[in-house]
């Protein structure tokens, strides 16, 4: 571990035995404890071979529909081989909800886990060293299988059409009613950096309401993962519309 730098977010490799495979996780904390050892909260991923035999079948028939579609979709769609099949099986990983307190000494290093989106083909992740994916998310005491976000369509038939960018001068036809209203205007007097202090100044002002709101049930376990929700937050949206 020494030789590595391991923050909260990445994505690790456990060992918690010698003769099975490293387990996947991804840590949501690194606390230290009172005799000096370093602890992580980890967040899990399930290989195929921890699913019960009734999900692995739902898996596969997961997996088909998205070649299927992949294959309609896109034109050079290549078909995977037995051997890549094989091999795609095991870069294939479950999300789950389900959160655990190891001793990071455990660790054995890095390895990157994403979401598969329907416009890229799993097999990509083949030539990748340490390249995970998931598109599924596991309940171990339920014992479901459950797709992790909605379904994004793709073709000429689900996204949006673009209309020509008008010339100068010309005519606008369009109701205005009808449009959302204009909230940020970029023509103001403000340069790179000025707008760059407003961000943070926006961001501290999250961080500081989530610090005095500890009872909420969005209350951060760390100040690095607190000011990392700030930033994604309204509070950025009001300081659009301020601005």
């Amino acid at each position: 571990m020494s030789a590595n730098m391991y923050r909260v977010g990445d994505h690790v490799y456990f060992e918690t035995s010698s003769s099975q495979p490293y387990q996947i996780r991804r840590i949501e904390e690194l606390n230290k404890t009172q005799n000096g050892n370093v602890e992580a909260k980890v967040m899990c991923y399930f290989r195929r071979r921890d699913l019960p035999p009734t999900l692995t079948q739902l898996a596969d028939k997961h997996q088909m529909s998205l070649e299927e579609e992949q294959q309609v979709n896109s034109e050079g769609f290549e078909e995977l081989s037995d051997y890549e099949r094989h091999l795609q099986k095991h870069r294939e990983l479950f999300l789950s909800r389900q959160v655990e307190t190891v001793p990071a000494t455990h660790i054995r290093g890095k390895c990157s886990v994403t979401l598969l989106n329907e416009t890229e083909s799993a097999k990509s992740y083949l030539s990748r060293e340490d390249s995970f994916y998931y598109s599924l998310v596991y309940d171990p005491q339920q014992k479901t299988l459950l797709a992790d976000k909605g379904e994004i369509r793709v073709g000429s038939s689900f996204q949006c059409h673009l209309i020509p960018l008008s010339t100068e001068g010309e005519n606008d036809d369009r109701n205005l009613d009808d449009l959302e209203e204009l909230v940020y205007k970029p023509d103001h007097d403000l340069d790179d950096n000025q707008l760059d202090q407003l961000f943070i100044l926006a961001r501290s002002v999250g961080t500081f309401g989530r610090a005095l709101d500890c009872s909420s049930t969005v209350r951060q376990p760390s100040l690095h993962m607190s000011a990392a929700a700030a930033s994604r937050d309204i509070t950025l949206v009001s300081h659009n519309a301020i601005i």
